[in-house]
């Protein structure tokens, strides 16, 4: 009776049905997904890079292919090259500025103040504002007859009035000073972020160490922040080399060409010259920026992030 039941288990064991193993999904599951980054992404690039290296006005379909004459020109048009180097100096500005008053501003709601909360939602609350109408805010305010020049007035110092969106050399930086102050809330968001994520034991076990704030920040804090860092000088460099909203709606681009940047420009030759080749070649050289930019900053980010660790 024994040998007979032993003998039925593996019959019975087989009866049992097995749980199904789920491996990897079938690869064509990925194909409705890459077909719609193909027609929506993919395609319309091809077209505009190929648009490019053409003479195409924007409305006629007949369009004939003229080869890298609209870089060749680029790189003789002043206006071209000067939009590059604002474009570039903007970036690094923003870059710079932002982060640094973002992470003072971290380091200062990061302490024990009873109004660390309510100065967290106050600083950051700009960065939730579209920013076309920050910009056209303080187009307002920075105007001949704005609050900034009547404040000077008030206060008895009308020596410092200027005009400050009308001045080429003060015109640029009231750009960055807006975006600036629009987005550095956002930088102490990510950096404090960065710091909560520290633990209160370091910072206790350096200060029985005798370690000062500065030693602090430097050999302890700020190794620990590498990923906050990295995440914040991508944002704000891409961000800047890209910038349209609030140029166009502070200066146009002017005066004359003071503020112009390379997303300006091809606005105005695109939509104001009817150039759209050339424009889209400038286009193409904005990706190319971008990409280069940010891969090599990236690079030696992570390198940095991995060395800190």
């Amino acid at each position: 009776m024994t040998l007979d039941v032993k003998e039925r288990l593996p019959a019975r064991a087989a009866a049992v049905p097995r749980r199904r193993q789920f491996g990897a999904p079938p690869w064509w599951f990925v194909v409705p997904a890459l077909l719609l980054f193909a027609f929506v992404v993919l395609v319309p690039s091809a077209r505009g890079v190929y648009y490019a290296f053409t003479d195409w006005d924007g409305l006629d379909p007949q369009l004939s292919f003229i080869g890298l004459d609209n870089f060749t020109a680029m790189a003789d048009d002043p206006d071209a090259l000067q939009a590059i180097w604002h474009t570039l100096l903007i970036a690094v500005a923003i870059t710079v500025i932002q982060n640094g008053i973002g992470l003072l501003l971290a380091l200062g709601v990061n302490t024990a103040i009873k109004s660390r909360n309510f100065l967290r939602v106050l600083l950051f609350a700009p960065a939730v504002i579209t920013p076309i109408v920050t910009a056209y805010l303080w187009r307002n305010l920075l105007g001949p007859d704005g609050a900034v020049n009547s404040l000077l007035s008030t206060v008895g110092l009308e020596s410092w009035q200027q005009n400050w969106l009308g001045d080429p050399d003060l015109a640029l930086w009231m750009v960055v000073l807006v975006v600036v102050w629009q987005f550095a809330g956002y930088s102490m968001v990510i950096f404090l972020a960065g710091l909560q994520s520290v633990p209160r034991e370091i910072y206790e076990a350096a200060a029985i160490d005798g370690s000062g704030p500065v030693r602090r920040f430097w050999s302890i804090i700020r190794p620990l922040l590498a990923p906050a860092i990295t995440i914040n000088l991508m944002l704000s460099i891409i961000g800047g080399i890209k910038l349209f909203d609030q140029v166009y709606a502070l200066t146009g681009g002017g005066p004359g060409h003071a503020t112009d940047t390379i997303s300006t420009l091809i606005y105005k030759d695109a939509f104001t010259l009817g150039e759209f080749g050339y424009s889209i070649a400038l286009a193409v050289v904005l990706t190319a920026i971008v990409a280069v930019v940010s891969a090599g900053q990236y690079a030696v980010l992570s390198r940095n992030e991995k060395a800190a660790s």
